[in-house]
Protein backbone atom coordinates (compact mmCIF):
# COMPACT_ATOMS: atom_id res chain seq x y z
CA UNK A 1 0.00 0.00 0.00
CA UNK A 2 1.15 3.50 -0.75
CA UNK A 3 1.84 5.65 1.85
CA UNK A 4 -0.45 9.16 1.92
CA UNK A 5 1.95 11.55 3.55
CA UNK A 6 1.01 15.58 4.58
CA UNK A 7 2.84 17.54 2.33
CA UNK A 8 4.22 20.21 4.19
CA UNK A 9 6.57 21.79 1.82
CA UNK A 10 7.56 25.65 2.17
CA UNK A 11 3.82 25.91 4.09
CA UNK A 12 5.52 26.58 7.80
CA UNK A 13 8.46 29.31 8.31
CA UNK A 14 10.93 29.79 11.44
CA UNK A 15 10.02 33.13 12.28
CA UNK A 16 12.73 33.92 14.82
CA UNK A 17 15.35 32.18 16.77
CA UNK A 18 17.05 33.10 20.32
CA UNK A 19 20.53 32.28 22.56
CA UNK A 20 21.24 32.73 25.98
CA UNK A 21 25.29 33.35 26.34
CA UNK A 22 27.56 30.19 25.59
CA UNK A 23 29.46 29.22 28.87
CA UNK A 24 31.61 26.70 30.73
CA UNK A 25 29.45 27.68 34.02
CA UNK A 26 25.77 29.21 33.35
CA UNK A 27 25.65 29.77 37.24
CA UNK A 28 21.51 29.20 36.53
CA UNK A 29 19.10 26.36 36.14
CA UNK A 30 18.43 24.28 32.93
CA UNK A 31 15.14 25.71 33.40
CA UNK A 32 16.39 29.28 33.35
CA UNK A 33 18.38 29.16 30.45
CA UNK A 34 15.11 27.20 28.59
CA UNK A 35 13.10 30.46 29.34
CA UNK A 36 15.50 32.89 28.61
CA UNK A 37 16.27 31.46 24.96
CA UNK A 38 12.17 31.13 24.37
CA UNK A 39 11.96 34.64 25.06
CA UNK A 40 14.97 35.61 23.12
CA UNK A 41 13.01 33.98 20.27
CA UNK A 42 10.33 35.24 20.60
CA UNK A 43 11.14 38.76 21.36
CA UNK A 44 13.45 37.81 17.57
CA UNK A 45 10.05 37.48 15.89
CA UNK A 46 8.08 40.66 17.70
CA UNK A 47 6.19 37.98 19.96
CA UNK A 48 5.75 37.44 23.27
CA UNK A 49 4.32 34.30 25.84
CA UNK A 50 0.78 35.19 25.13
CA UNK A 51 1.25 34.02 20.87
CA UNK A 52 2.52 30.10 22.25
CA UNK A 53 0.55 27.31 22.29
CA UNK A 54 3.13 24.64 21.29
CA UNK A 55 6.60 23.65 23.19
CA UNK A 56 9.18 21.02 21.70
CA UNK A 57 12.52 20.03 22.88
CA UNK A 58 14.48 16.85 23.15
CA UNK A 59 16.45 15.15 26.12
CA UNK A 60 19.05 13.11 27.46
CA UNK A 61 19.89 13.94 31.07
CA UNK A 62 19.93 17.27 31.44
CA UNK A 63 16.26 18.83 30.37
CA UNK A 64 13.80 21.32 30.93
CA UNK A 65 10.20 19.69 29.56
CA UNK A 66 7.33 22.08 28.15
CA UNK A 67 5.21 21.26 30.84
CA UNK A 68 7.19 23.67 33.47
CA UNK A 69 9.02 25.85 30.64
CA UNK A 70 5.14 26.75 29.92
CA UNK A 71 4.05 27.33 33.15
CA UNK A 72 7.06 30.04 34.09
CA UNK A 73 6.43 31.88 31.12
CA UNK A 74 2.96 32.07 31.92
CA UNK A 75 1.73 30.35 28.74
CA UNK A 76 -1.13 28.57 30.45
CA UNK A 77 -3.28 26.62 27.28
CA UNK A 78 -0.44 24.66 25.51
CA UNK A 79 -2.22 22.86 22.59
CA UNK A 80 0.38 21.08 21.35
CA UNK A 81 3.55 19.89 23.37
CA UNK A 82 7.01 17.40 22.64
CA UNK A 83 9.41 16.37 25.17
CA UNK A 84 10.74 13.81 22.61
CA UNK A 85 13.51 10.94 24.15
CA UNK A 86 16.94 11.38 22.28
CA UNK A 87 20.18 12.99 21.81
CA UNK A 88 21.76 14.74 19.11
CA UNK A 89 19.80 12.28 16.85
CA UNK A 90 16.88 13.46 17.02
CA UNK A 91 17.48 17.19 17.30
CA UNK A 92 16.40 18.26 14.04
CA UNK A 93 13.41 16.09 14.08
CA UNK A 94 12.03 18.24 17.07
CA UNK A 95 11.96 21.29 14.36
CA UNK A 96 10.02 18.83 11.87
CA UNK A 97 7.39 17.39 14.15
CA UNK A 98 6.71 21.31 15.42
CA UNK A 99 6.57 22.23 11.39
CA UNK A 100 4.34 19.07 11.08
CA UNK A 101 2.31 20.24 14.06
CA UNK A 102 1.40 23.98 12.87
CA UNK A 103 0.71 22.63 8.99
CA UNK A 104 -1.79 20.15 10.36
CA UNK A 105 -3.52 22.95 12.17
CA UNK A 106 -2.41 21.83 15.73
CA UNK A 107 -0.84 24.52 17.08
CA UNK A 108 -0.03 27.94 15.30
CA UNK A 109 2.96 28.95 17.16
CA UNK A 110 5.52 26.52 18.60
CA UNK A 111 8.63 27.60 20.01
CA UNK A 112 11.39 24.62 19.53
CA UNK A 113 14.33 25.01 22.22
CA UNK A 114 17.14 22.86 23.77
CA UNK A 115 19.01 23.89 26.96
CA UNK A 116 21.58 21.88 29.19
CA UNK A 117 24.10 22.63 31.36
CA UNK A 118 26.26 20.55 29.54
CA UNK A 119 29.44 21.49 31.73
CA UNK A 120 28.78 22.43 35.06
CA UNK A 121 26.14 19.74 35.40
CA UNK A 122 25.42 16.58 33.27
CA UNK A 123 28.74 16.13 31.59
CA UNK A 124 27.40 15.09 27.57
CA UNK A 125 30.90 13.44 26.90
CA UNK A 126 31.77 12.06 30.18
CA UNK A 127 31.54 8.47 31.95
CA UNK A 128 29.91 9.73 35.46
CA UNK A 129 26.57 8.74 34.48
CA UNK A 130 23.74 5.89 34.53
CA UNK A 131 23.57 3.56 31.59
CA UNK A 132 21.45 4.70 28.52
CA UNK A 133 18.73 2.59 27.34
CA UNK A 134 20.63 1.15 24.51
CA UNK A 135 20.64 -2.93 25.70
CA UNK A 136 24.16 -3.08 23.88
CA UNK A 137 25.53 -0.48 26.38
CA UNK A 138 25.61 -3.41 29.24
CA UNK A 139 27.98 -5.21 27.20
CA UNK A 140 30.35 -2.57 26.78
CA UNK A 141 30.54 -0.65 29.89
CA UNK A 142 32.11 -2.94 32.05
CA UNK A 143 34.84 -3.20 29.39
CA UNK A 144 35.40 0.89 30.05
CA UNK A 145 33.99 1.18 26.17
CA UNK A 146 31.58 3.72 27.33
CA UNK A 147 31.72 7.61 26.50
CA UNK A 148 30.86 8.57 22.91
CA UNK A 149 34.51 9.77 22.23
CA UNK A 150 35.47 6.23 22.47
CA UNK A 151 32.13 5.03 20.33
CA UNK A 152 33.02 7.52 17.37
CA UNK A 153 36.56 6.75 17.01
CA UNK A 154 35.70 2.80 16.04
CA UNK A 155 33.44 4.40 13.33
CA UNK A 156 36.34 6.76 12.35
CA UNK A 157 39.15 4.71 12.32
CA UNK A 158 36.96 2.17 10.01
CA UNK A 159 36.75 4.84 7.79
CA UNK A 160 40.72 5.82 7.83
CA UNK A 161 41.06 1.77 7.07
CA UNK A 162 38.88 1.55 4.49
CA UNK A 163 39.27 4.95 2.03
CA UNK A 164 42.42 6.39 3.36
CA UNK A 165 40.84 9.14 5.25
CA UNK A 166 43.67 10.58 7.27
CA UNK A 167 44.28 13.02 10.66
CA UNK A 168 45.45 15.52 8.33
CA UNK A 169 41.98 15.62 6.89
CA UNK A 170 40.07 15.86 10.32
CA UNK A 171 42.64 18.75 11.55
CA UNK A 172 41.63 20.82 8.03
CA UNK A 173 37.96 20.77 8.87
CA UNK A 174 38.99 21.60 12.96
CA UNK A 175 41.03 24.71 11.17
CA UNK A 176 38.48 25.74 8.64
CA UNK A 177 35.68 25.71 11.50
CA UNK A 178 37.51 27.39 13.83
CA UNK A 179 38.03 30.02 11.53
CA UNK A 180 34.68 30.83 11.03
CA UNK A 181 34.10 30.91 14.47
CA UNK A 182 36.90 33.19 14.92
CA UNK A 183 34.06 35.87 12.82
CA UNK A 184 31.40 34.63 15.67
CA UNK A 185 30.80 37.16 18.56
CA UNK A 186 29.20 34.14 20.62
CA UNK A 187 31.84 31.26 20.03
CA UNK A 188 33.53 30.05 23.03
CA UNK A 189 36.73 29.23 20.87
CA UNK A 190 37.49 31.71 18.92
CA UNK A 191 41.67 31.71 18.66
CA UNK A 192 42.27 30.99 15.37
CA UNK A 193 44.29 27.37 14.89
CA UNK A 194 46.82 25.86 12.83
CA UNK A 195 47.02 22.21 11.19
CA UNK A 196 50.63 22.04 13.74
CA UNK A 197 47.83 23.24 16.57
CA UNK A 198 45.50 20.26 15.58
CA UNK A 199 48.34 17.63 15.37
CA UNK A 200 50.39 18.79 19.05
CA UNK A 201 46.35 18.95 21.08
CA UNK A 202 46.14 15.84 23.13
CA UNK A 203 44.51 12.38 22.98
CA UNK A 204 40.97 11.66 23.63
CA UNK A 205 40.79 8.09 21.91
CA UNK A 206 42.74 7.52 19.24
CA UNK A 207 42.26 8.74 16.73
CA UNK A 208 40.80 11.55 17.79
CA UNK A 209 42.49 14.21 19.58
CA UNK A 210 41.26 17.13 21.87
CA UNK A 211 40.34 19.22 18.83
CA UNK A 212 38.84 16.62 16.79
CA UNK A 213 36.02 16.51 19.72
CA UNK A 214 32.84 18.87 20.24
CA UNK A 215 32.69 21.24 23.03
CA UNK A 216 30.74 20.88 26.75
CA UNK A 217 28.31 23.51 26.83
CA UNK A 218 26.39 25.59 28.99
CA UNK A 219 23.47 27.57 26.92
CA UNK A 220 20.24 27.15 25.30
CA UNK A 221 18.79 28.09 21.86
CA UNK A 222 15.38 28.69 21.12
CA UNK A 223 13.18 28.97 17.42
CA UNK A 224 9.72 29.77 16.72
CA UNK A 225 7.71 27.79 14.14
CA UNK A 226 4.54 29.19 12.60
CA UNK A 227 3.17 29.04 9.24
CA UNK A 228 4.72 30.81 6.66
CA UNK A 229 1.63 33.40 5.97
CA UNK A 230 2.06 35.01 9.87
CA UNK A 231 5.58 34.63 10.11
CA UNK A 232 5.61 37.28 6.54
CA UNK A 233 3.97 39.53 9.15
CA UNK A 234 6.56 39.21 11.93
CA UNK A 235 9.23 41.26 12.87
CA UNK A 236 12.12 39.17 10.49
CA UNK A 237 12.06 37.50 7.30
CA UNK A 238 10.58 33.80 7.40
CA UNK A 239 12.94 31.25 6.36
CA UNK A 240 10.84 28.45 5.33
CA UNK A 241 10.68 24.73 6.15
CA UNK A 242 10.82 23.22 3.08
CA UNK A 243 11.68 18.94 4.14
CA UNK A 244 12.12 17.78 7.27
CA UNK A 245 12.86 13.86 7.83
CA UNK A 246 13.00 12.01 10.16
CA UNK A 247 14.11 7.72 11.07
CA UNK A 248 16.39 5.07 11.66
CA UNK A 249 17.08 1.81 11.46
CA UNK A 250 19.32 -1.05 13.21
CA UNK A 251 21.86 -0.04 15.32
CA UNK A 252 25.82 -0.23 14.53
CA UNK A 253 26.33 -1.57 17.80
CA UNK A 254 23.69 -4.74 17.17
CA UNK A 255 26.19 -5.79 14.52
CA UNK A 256 23.67 -4.06 12.07
CA UNK A 257 24.42 -2.30 8.78
CA UNK A 258 27.29 -4.21 7.46
CA UNK A 259 29.68 -1.44 6.35
CA UNK A 260 30.47 1.28 9.65
CA UNK A 261 31.84 4.07 7.09
CA UNK A 262 28.22 4.61 5.62
CA UNK A 263 25.61 6.34 8.48
CA UNK A 264 22.01 6.44 8.86
CA UNK A 265 22.28 9.79 6.88
CA UNK A 266 23.01 7.99 3.72
CA UNK A 267 19.21 6.20 3.71
CA UNK A 268 17.76 9.33 5.33
CA UNK A 269 18.73 11.63 2.41
CA UNK A 270 16.41 10.54 -0.89
CA UNK A 271 13.63 11.12 1.17
CA UNK A 272 15.23 14.42 2.21
CA UNK A 273 15.69 15.71 -1.08
CA UNK A 274 12.66 14.61 -2.59
CA UNK A 275 10.27 16.25 0.13
CA UNK A 276 11.80 19.29 -0.64
CA UNK A 277 12.35 18.87 -4.70
CA UNK A 278 16.20 19.92 -3.84
CA UNK A 279 19.43 17.71 -4.83
CA UNK A 280 22.73 17.99 -2.81
CA UNK A 281 23.72 20.64 -5.74
CA UNK A 282 21.38 23.11 -4.96
CA UNK A 283 22.49 23.68 -1.15
CA UNK A 284 24.27 26.89 -1.14
CA UNK A 285 25.38 26.50 2.69
CA UNK A 286 25.34 23.47 5.44
CA UNK A 287 25.48 22.74 9.33
CA UNK A 288 26.05 19.66 9.60
CA UNK A 289 26.54 17.99 13.13
CA UNK A 290 30.02 17.82 14.10
CA UNK A 291 30.11 16.08 17.37
CA UNK A 292 33.48 14.87 16.19
CA UNK A 293 35.45 15.73 12.88
CA UNK A 294 34.69 12.51 11.45
CA UNK A 295 30.62 13.38 11.52
CA UNK A 296 30.98 16.00 9.42
CA UNK A 297 33.25 14.12 7.02
CA UNK A 298 31.15 10.84 6.29
CA UNK A 299 27.76 12.94 6.08
CA UNK A 300 29.51 15.23 3.07
CA UNK A 301 29.82 11.75 1.39
CA UNK A 302 25.81 10.25 2.81
CA UNK A 303 24.22 13.73 1.91
CA UNK A 304 25.86 13.37 -1.61
CA UNK A 305 28.17 16.68 -1.82
CA UNK A 306 31.02 13.93 -2.87
CA UNK A 307 31.41 10.58 -3.96
CA UNK A 308 32.08 7.87 -1.25
CA UNK A 309 35.44 7.68 0.95
CA UNK A 310 36.52 11.29 -0.60
CA UNK A 311 35.01 13.21 2.41
CA UNK A 312 38.40 13.66 3.79
CA UNK A 313 40.22 15.27 0.41
CA UNK A 314 36.99 17.19 -0.57
CA UNK A 315 37.49 19.26 3.37
CA UNK A 316 41.47 19.73 2.27
CA UNK A 317 40.48 20.79 -0.81
CA UNK A 318 38.79 23.83 0.98
CA UNK A 319 35.29 23.50 -0.06
CA UNK A 320 34.30 23.51 3.03
CA UNK A 321 35.39 27.40 3.75
CA UNK A 322 33.77 30.16 4.04
CA UNK A 323 34.79 30.81 0.25
CA UNK A 324 34.41 27.41 -0.88
CA UNK A 325 31.70 25.44 -3.13
CA UNK A 326 29.74 24.50 0.20
CA UNK A 327 30.34 26.36 3.33
CA UNK A 328 30.04 24.17 6.36
CA UNK A 329 28.97 24.92 9.74
CA UNK A 330 29.58 28.53 9.60
CA UNK A 331 29.42 29.62 12.98
CA UNK A 332 32.51 27.11 14.00
CA UNK A 333 29.88 24.35 14.83
CA UNK A 334 30.09 22.56 17.67
CA UNK A 335 33.59 22.47 17.81
CA UNK A 336 34.08 25.98 18.20
CA UNK A 337 30.50 27.87 18.64
CA UNK A 338 29.09 25.93 21.29
CA UNK A 339 27.37 22.47 21.93
CA UNK A 340 23.49 22.80 22.41
CA UNK A 341 22.76 19.69 21.31
CA UNK A 342 21.74 20.55 17.49
CA UNK A 343 19.61 23.47 18.07
CA UNK A 344 21.97 26.10 16.90
CA UNK A 345 22.61 24.33 13.73
CA UNK A 346 19.22 25.15 12.97
CA UNK A 347 19.60 28.83 14.66
CA UNK A 348 22.58 29.27 12.13
CA UNK A 349 21.00 28.30 9.24
CA UNK A 350 18.51 30.81 9.86
CA UNK A 351 20.66 33.53 10.24
CA UNK A 352 22.30 32.63 6.80
CA UNK A 353 19.32 32.81 4.81
CA UNK A 354 17.91 36.11 6.54
CA UNK A 355 21.51 37.69 5.33
CA UNK A 356 22.63 38.68 9.13
CA UNK A 357 25.15 36.82 10.25
CA UNK A 358 27.72 39.75 9.87
CA UNK A 359 30.99 38.60 8.66
CA UNK A 360 30.72 35.01 8.31
CA UNK A 361 27.79 35.27 6.25
CA UNK A 362 27.92 33.44 2.91
CA UNK A 363 26.59 35.91 -0.04
CA UNK A 364 23.20 35.00 -1.69
CA UNK A 365 22.50 31.81 0.23
CA UNK A 366 19.07 30.84 -0.62
CA UNK A 367 19.52 27.49 0.32
CA UNK A 368 20.48 25.62 3.45
CA UNK A 369 21.02 21.90 4.79
CA UNK A 370 20.98 20.69 8.77
CA UNK A 371 21.66 17.90 10.20
CA UNK A 372 21.37 15.56 13.06
CA UNK A 373 23.33 12.98 14.39
CA UNK A 374 23.94 10.84 11.93
CA UNK A 375 22.88 7.15 13.76
CA UNK A 376 25.62 6.36 15.13
CA UNK A 377 25.20 4.43 19.10
CA UNK A 378 21.69 5.69 18.39
CA UNK A 379 20.30 4.33 15.32
CA UNK A 380 18.17 7.31 14.64
CA UNK A 381 18.76 10.70 12.58
CA UNK A 382 17.04 13.53 11.06
CA UNK A 383 17.53 16.34 9.43
CA UNK A 384 15.96 19.73 7.46
CA UNK A 385 16.25 21.56 4.44
CA UNK A 386 15.59 25.25 4.64
CA UNK A 387 15.17 28.22 2.09
CA UNK A 388 14.84 31.65 1.94
CA UNK A 389 11.32 33.03 1.41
Amino acid sequence: MAKRLLDFRDRTAVAGVGYTPFTKNSGVSTLTLACRAVMAALDDAGLGPGDVDGLATHRVGDSAPPTLVGPALGIRDLSWHLDQFGGGSVSHAVVGQAALAVAAGVAETVVCYRAINARSEFRMGGTGRGLPASPEVQYQAPYGFFAPPQQYAMYARAHMLKYGTTAEHFGRLAVTQRANAVKNPRALMRAPITLDDYLASRWIAEPFRLLDCCLETDGACALVVTTAERARDLRRPPVLVSAAAWGGGESHLSGGPADPATTAAAALAPRLYGQAGLGPRDVDVAQIYDCFTYSVIVQLEDYGFCPKGEGGPYVASGATALDGELPVNTHGGFLSEGYVHGMNHVAEAVSQLRGDAGDRQVPGAEVALSTAQPGYVLPATSALILRRD
